[in-house]
């Protein structure tokens, strides 16, 4: 009997090229996955800067208003060497974001020098972050001088004046008197890591 010899066949490689799509595909997922977690750790960075500005930028605040308190005599005039101004300034720029390069705007430790406002620079020591602090204190009045002063226009609130008619014989006599207290606009600018700038803004009574 005629027996006939069967061959294997020839593989075609098609398992081969399914494997490599496979790997294709894998491959191209983990370096999407390296990419999300990258970008992730990135965000949750930017998130931590943030916050350490906005701390900073609080220190910043209290220690302008630590300032006004200890100068409450000086605050009729101009004082830029302590960035203080006794005007609202309403045409400055402050962050400097709507009139780069111009003369309008504030120098932030040199950042616009042609500026003629100059903000105080607290340092890198304020809080112990090494974030560096600047900032400036705006009185917010029309013109410098008194509050009181003829054609002055300032944002203030009256504010009952401290004493007391507990032994006064005749209450009607000893009223307590009003006085006017002005607010102050304090702008805090941070500089952290990776050029990283953060502003922190605030309205004080003194």
């Amino acid at each position: 009997m005629h027996t006939q010899t069967q061959f294997p066949r020839r593989q075609e490689g098609v398992v081969l090229m399914i494997a490599l799509i496979v790997l294709v595909a894998m491959t191209l997922a983990g370096l999407g996955l390296i990419r999300s977690i990258d970008t992730g750790t990135l965000v949750a960075g930017n998130i931590g800067f943030r916050e350490s500005a906005v701390a900073s930028g609080d220190s910043g605040i209290e220690l302008a208003r630590t300032w006004l308190v200890n100068n409450r005599s000086s605050l009729n005039n101009d004082l830029s060497s302590f960035g203080y101004y006794s005007t609202r300034q309403e045409s400055v720029d402050l962050t400097g974001n709507k009139t780069a390069g111009t003369s309008d705007g504030v120098d932030w430790g040199g950042s616009n020098p042609i500026a003629p406002v100059k903000a105080f620079d607290a340092g890198t020591s304020v809080d112990g972050s090494g974030n560096h602090i600047y900032y400036l204190i705006q009185r917010l009045c029309a013109t410098p001088g008194s509050i009181n002063a003829p054609l002055q226009d300032c944002t203030t609130i009256a504010i009952t004046s401290m004493g007391s008619t507990q032994n006064a014989p005749d209450y009607s006599g000893y009223a307590l008197s009003l006085k006017n207290e002005v607010y102050y606009r304090i702008t805090s600018r941070i500089e952290g890591p990776k050029n990283t700038v953060s502003f922190v803004q605030a309205i004080v009574l003194i």
